[in-house]
């Protein structure tokens, strides 16, 4: 699986809390990035819940 995040990106950081260890907050951009290539088996089922959640649909998830 890859996620990215788009430029609809609000940065309200729902996803940074909700799964720190694939996204983080660029405050130079002000948008949420994604720190990996590939996400591991362990946190798909949090970035599917990141993306549905996400209020800006500005996540993508590639299966």
């Amino acid at each position: 699986m890859k996620v990215k995040v788009t430029d609809q990106c609000m940065g309200d950081r729902n996803c940074n809390k909700l799964c720190p260890e694939i996204f983080e907050y660029d405050e130079d951009t002000l948008f949420s990035t994604v720190k990996m290539d590939e996400i591991p088996d362990h946190l798909k089922d949090t970035v599917r819940r990141a993306a549905l959640e996400c209020g800006a649909d500005a996540i993508e998830v590639e299966e």
